[in-house]
């Protein structure tokens, strides 16, 4: 007698994100810490050295967060209306930010002290940044201005008013300080040099208003985005256009570099942050928010990232420790943790070890194979015995049918190929009978088991077509009547796309033939055939009720 052949469950690839390193990286941190204010997150700055503090300007004041316990550790409210741009020194010292009032003020992080008060501009300022010789201060403001500031004297150095709408964005250079770029409503972006007087020494056009630039810590290349683009600039080579990139559908609001200047990230109003590979600023992760972006602050060594919000919420996420993995998973730390048992691959002969001889190798050493445990799962045990019906009711559990449905779908498959189907579905409750329609209501508008269960719902229909059924199976009849209907109806307007992209090609290739038969754009044009799939599907209507 033949051996019993196990049922064939078709399991067809998942598609899904493709898991890289980045993705690893980026998905070990932690579910967000959030803080409310009471108005937008106008900027977030990150403290350069430890303790990594987090300077937030938003509404009208500003506020420094530790960030390890979320806590507020300065705030600063001498403003009298909002507060723009908070940045902080590279030593942890000082704060500058400046406000509506046009001024930038100065304050000292230890005592909370205001210390200067820079004035000169007749608009908001809505950035400001300290020099990399940390004695200089730049604005940017709305009355179309940039200008350069002496901490010391409290003077203004020198002032550039090339732009003609207002300037939100601006950086520093991290290597001269007498590089700075700021970027303008009016659609361009500006390197300024403070040796030359004259005016910018780079311009260039960004095509939309610019929200953010940022420059490279080489200073060889500088960023710019605005709208829903991102665009990547050689500086060395007179402003040339490097990249033009658009991940995001809404607009791009602010810029960051992470992981050592390796990766690049951005937000948007799309309540998403894409980081780039720097090399060929590719999206390689991309992390989600609940509320549209406006800024975005990361720790030089990565461990945490926080996002200002349009509604007010501050989201600070850290990276996942060791320790915090094992705690998560304690399973996975046990396997890693655990001996690994010695497994025996060669055995001594039982000749050898009944007779007191000498041992040969070649003969006393047998290697030990791995019985093979022959499982046998419970719906093939009744298929086994033809007991069709406790088969079909095996593979309908809850979590079977929900988790794993090609199972069940391959258990009715198999029914099908033994005629036994019929057998199988008829003299069933209300009970079993709703979990089968479910079960088809929820899977049968699904292309990879549309086919069988096609069948299984015509079988089921030609058994209960005559019978009184329940208000409860009756309801799920129409239920399923429901989801066929609004199948026929998709599969409807595919083929009336499909008739027009048929007429489409046949224009293109009747014009194709004046010049070169059977050739559209150097490739052979094949006639389009409708798809069988779709008119099987579009005949597969229910008249149930």
């Amino acid at each position: 007698m033949a051996s019993f052949k196990k049922t064939q469950i078709r399991s067809l690839p998942k598609i899904g994100q493709k898991v890289t390193a980045d993705t690893l990286y980026w998905r070990k941190l932690n579910f967000p810490v959030t803080v409310k204010e009471f108005g937008p997150i106008d900027y977030i700055d990150v403290m350069p050295i430890e303790p990594y503090f987090i300077a937030v300007s938003s509404a009208a004041k500003v506020q420094i967060y530790n960030p390890i316990t979320h806590q507020v550790h300065r705030h600063f409210t001498r403003f009298k209306e909002a507060a723009y741009g908070a940045s902080i020194r590279s030593d942890g010292k000082l704060v500058i930010a400046g406000c509506d009032e046009g001024h930038v003020k100065l304050f000292d992080i230890g005592s909370k002290s205001l210390l200067r008060i820079f004035k000169g501009h007749k608009g908001p300022v809505h950035r400001c940044k300290f020099t990399t010789d940390n004695v200089h201060v730049v604005s940017f403001s709305d009355d179309k201005s940039v200008a350069l500031w002496d901490l010391p004297s409290e003077t203004e150095i020198i002032k550039f008013s090339e732009h003609s709408d207002y300037v939100r964005a601006g950086c520093v250079s991290s290597i001269s300080s007498d590089l700075f770029l700021s970027g303008s409503f009016d659609h361009t972006v500006k390197l300024y040099d403070a040796r030359s007087p004259t005016g910018s020494t780079i311009s260039v056009d960004h095509g939309s208003p610019v929200e953010s630039v940022l420059m490279y810590p080489s200073n060889s290349i500088f960023v710019s985005v605005g709208g829903t683009e991102l665009r990547v600039w050689d500086m060395l080579a007179g402003g040339r256009l490097l990249a033009r990139v658009s991940q995001h559908h809404k607009t791009i609001t602010c810029l960051h570099l992470a992981s050592d200047g390796k990766r690049l990230v951005t937000g948007g109003l799309d309540r998403h942050a894409k980081i780039y590979d720097v090399q060929s600023y590719q999206v390689v992760h991309t992390l989600d928010f609940p509320s549209p972006v406006l800024s975005l602050g990361i720790t030089p060594d990565d461990f945490t990232v926080v996002a200002g919000m349009a509604n007010g919420l501050i989201s600070m996420q850290h990276r996942q420790t060791q320790a915090e993995a094992r705690a998560l998973n304690p399973k996975q730390s046990l396997k890693v943790q655990k001996k690994s048992q010695t497994a025996y691959r060669f055995r001594l002969n039982a000749d050898f070890r009944s007779v007191n001889r000498t041992f040969n190798p070649a003969t006393d050493v047998e290697v030990a194979t791995k019985t093979d445990t022959n499982f046998v799962s419970r719906y093939d045990m009744f298929l086994r015995k033809f007991q069709y019906s406790k088969a079909l009711d095996t593979v309908l559990t809850p979590y079977i049918r929900k988790k794993k449905p090609a199972i069940t779908v391959g258990v009715m498959h198999e029914l099908i190929r033994r005629n036994g189907l019929k057998s199988a579905l008829a003299g069933r409750d209300d009970s079993s009978l709703s979990s089968i329609l479910t079960f088809l209501a929820r899977n049968i508008n699904d292309p990879s088991h549309a086919n069988i269960l096609t069948q299984v719902a015509n079988t089921l229909l030609e058994i209960y077509e005559s019978s009184s059924l329940t208000p409860q199976s009756e309801k799920l009849f129409l239920q399923l009547q429901e989801h066929v209907n609004r199948e026929v109806e998709y599969v409807k307007h595919l083929m009336e796309i499909e008739g027009m992209l048929h007429i489409l090609l046949a224009s293109t290739t009747t014009q194709a033939r004046r010049g070169s038969p059977n050739v559209v754009h150097g490739s052979p044009v094949k006639p389009m055939l409708p798809s069988a799939a779709a008119a099987a599907n579009a005949t597969m209507i229910y008249n149930v009720g």
